[in-house]
């Protein structure tokens, strides 16, 4: 009962990491805002929730199961509320933002009542069926999206999450109980402020240049990726000298940790970017509906609904090494396949390529993620989980940043080169399809890096006293 009222919050609201994209264009369109301004509505939002991510293992020592939940909910909700009525672009983005910051919470505080109250054995299983959740919502999101855009208007995209949202907040408070230990832990403000500088400066650093000002010379660029670095090298001393530090960085000494660490981080990068700039491809490029965009996510939304408690029970019986082979393979080669979408590519052939791209996420995401926690002592369970999680996160962001910085410079020396006008229509999508090829391509190698060392990965072996598994009582 405790994570099936959990599941439904962590639905709805990573439901709403991808339910924007394919609206985008008509957001647009209505605010009166160009695509390098829009992206901020996907960028913010991973961008806050990457920077309150590191926070969430001291929440979770500090705060009960009841407590944070319904706070988290709380704000998802007031946030959903204020991107529905929102007048322009600035209310629209604080709504995301305030939806992100629950969103935030959400995620790590799941995985780790799960890591807490089943035992190693059954966690494959377990997480596979969190999976059909945390894969199923993003993918359904552009379909969903399409539906509703292509005869509503786009604030339907929030209304009809509100009701689902406040059913959540009220069942919790109703049924849901404390599942996990709480203790006192200090929290290290010199830490949560380099966090923040850290992970922040890279994305706006990113961003900025996806934004056009003066390119990767800018000092808008350049400036805040340098602070962005610094702070984290300084983050990274600070969390190995304290005695209770913001995130215990300790868990990387773990091999199996660390390796399935940069994999989900690579296949992040790909992914978001992908789910992305697919269906802005799609519509602005090839012509498509939003409805009809939003159709060729439905197969691997569905695809991956079903793969997600399957591969639970694989990685279970076999671990997570060919799971991460196959599926890493998988990506690649729709990656590929998308680089070279033409305006004769028929329908049906890139539904094929993206149901392909959703199957091999399915058989990668959620198995590794268990593999990398299963190694590492309870005491550390909140630690890992917000070390993925917000790398994850972070990695989606600067991901989507840059391959969108990629296809616009992309496009706009496809334009110079040729001599083209911007105001033909014909040049438009030529350029287009140009800059998407790169953007497509850097994600194929960076898909390729995980795949290489995707065959190094073992099969996690928990530290000793800890194969049973804990089981936390309930309160």
């Amino acid at each position: 009962m405790v994570v099936l009222v959990m599941i439904l919050g962590v639905f709805v609201a990573i439901l709403n990491e991808t339910l924007l994209n394919v609206a985008l264009s008509k957001i647009m369109a209505d605010i009166g805002v160009l695509p390098s301004k829009a992206q901020w509505l996907t960028t913010g939002y991973l961008l806050v929730i990457g920077v309150l991510i590191p926070v969430t293992a001291y929440l979770i020592q500090r705060f009960t199961t009841r407590s944070l939940f319904l706070t988290a909910m709380g704000l998802f909700t007031a946030g959903t509320f204020v991107a529905a009525v929102a007048p322009g672009f600035e209310a629209l983005l604080a709504g995301r933002i305030l939806q992100a910051a629950g969103t935030g919470l959400l995620f790590p505080l799941l995985t780790n009542v799960v890591f807490a109250t089943v035992p190693i054995e059954k966690r494959g299983s377990a997480m596979g069926m969190i999976g059909i959740v945390i894969t199923f919502a993003p993918a359904i999101g552009p379909t969903l999206s399409g539906i509703i855009v292509e005869h509503f208007s786009w604030r339907l995209l929030f209304y009809s999450v509100l009701p689902v949202a406040l059913f959540v907040i009220a069942f919790a408070y109703v049924k849901l109980r404390n599942v996990t230990e709480t203790t006192n832990p200090k929290v290290d403000l010199l830490s949560l402020l380099l966090s923040t500088l850290g992970f922040g400066g890279l994305v706006y650093g990113f961003s900025s240049a996806g934004e056009g000002h003066g390119g990767w010379t800018s000092s808008k660029v350049y400036v805040p990726i340098g602070i962005g670095v610094v702070s984290l090298v300084l983050f990274t001393w600070r969390q190995l000298t304290l005695t209770q530090p913001l995130l215990d960085l300790r868990t990387f000494k773990y091999n199996v940790f660390r390796m399935s660490t940069l994999i989900m981080i690579i296949v992040m990068m790909a992914m978001f970017s992908a789910m992305m700039l697919l269906p802005i491809y799609l519509q602005n490029a090839l012509s498509y509906s939003p409805l009809e965009a939003g159709l060729i996510m439905l197969p691997g939304g569905v695809v991956m609904g079903i793969m997600s408690p399957v591969t639970g029970k694989l990685f279970d019986k076999f671990g997570a090494k060919w799971l991460a082979v196959v599926g890493l393979g998988l990506i690649a080669a729709s990656l590929w396949q998308f680089a070279f979408l033409s305006v004769s590519t028929p329908y049906f052939t890139i539904m094929i390529f993206n149901t392909l791209l959703m199957l091999g996420i399915s058989m990668l995401m959620m198995p590794v993620m268990t593999n990398a926690l299963n190694e590492l002592p309870s005491r550390l369970y909140p630690h890992g989980t917000a070390i993925i999680s917000t790398l994850q996160q972070v990695a989606g962001a600067v991901g989507t940043a840059l391959l969108v910085t990629i296809m616009t410079n992309g496009s706009k020396r496809y334009l110079e080169q040729l001599g083209g006008s911007a105001d033909d229509r014909e040049m438009q999508i030529l350029a287009m399809m140009a800059g998407m090829k790169s953007a497509f391509l850097l994600a194929f190698a960076l898909v390729a890096v995980a795949w290489a060392v995707s065959f190094m990965l073992k099969r996690s072996v928990p530290p000793e006293g800890e194969l049973e598994g804990s089981r936390a009582t309930v309160h």
